[in-house]
């Protein structure tokens, strides 16, 4: 019986192994990574769920208009300029859009007006509601404060976009760039906390309608 042992082939002194994945982080980093973008995705998530108390077309115009007025984030004095109006624009229309509310007649048709201390008052005059009918869209406190959150929700949604940002700060601090990212987290928190304290009833301009 023949034993045969077969020598291990020699690599050069040159030849190396080189691993498949270099500086590998630690489980650490790797850990605080995944928290970080664990939070960055809720926060995302929570500005989405925000922008639903606000009105729809406000905020696709927004959206829409801020990349073009902006200059993708490069701004010069006009475009600083046009900027600011733009976000002026949108949060009176957030505050204004606010006190609107729907009403639906006999034949289903959906009138829009705005809520005034008498009742509701129909933008084109297409309807006139009853006394009584009209009492229950009557203005009060409530809508100054969801008019009042609802700016600052829009605020917080300005302060998200970097285009807008880099538009008023290309190049801000540390504490600036710790204000920008907690800011608006702050904000989303304590206006969705009181959106579900005090829910509104109304069904306004770029907000959903009511089934009846």
């Amino acid at each position: 019986m023949k034993i045969r042992i077969e020598a291990k082939e020699s690599k050069p002194d040159g030849e190396k192994k080189h691993p498949l994945l270099h500086d590998t982080p630690s489980p650490e980093i790797e850990e605080k990574r995944t928290l970080i973008q664990r939070a960055m995705n809720q926060t995302f998530q929570s500005t989405a769920h925000l922008a639903n108390l606000l009105p729809t077309g406000t905020v696709l115009a927004f959206q829409l208009l801020a990349p073009i007025f902006t200059n993708q984030g490069v701004c010069d004095s006009v475009s600083r300029v046009m900027t600011a109006g733009l976000v002026g624009l949108c949060g009176a229309s957030c505050f204004l859009l606010s006190f609107t509310d729907s009403y639906r007649d006999n034949k289903g048709n959906v009138c829009y007006g705005f809520a005034t201390l008498k009742g509701l008052w129909i933008i084109d005059g297409s309807t006139a509601l009853a006394p009584e009918v009209a009492a229950n869209f009557r203005l009060q406190f409530i809508d100054f404060l969801h008019a009042l959150m609802s700016i600052l929700v829009f605020a917080a949604i300005a302060l998200y976009d970097q285009n807008v940002v880099n538009c008023f700060d290309p190049a801000p601090s540390d504490k600036a760039q710790e204000v920008l990212t907690s800011l608006p987290v702050a904000i989303g928190v304590f206006c969705r906390m009181l959106f579900v304290v005090f829910p509104t009833k109304r069904h306004g301009i770029g907000f959903p309608l009511s089934a009846s």
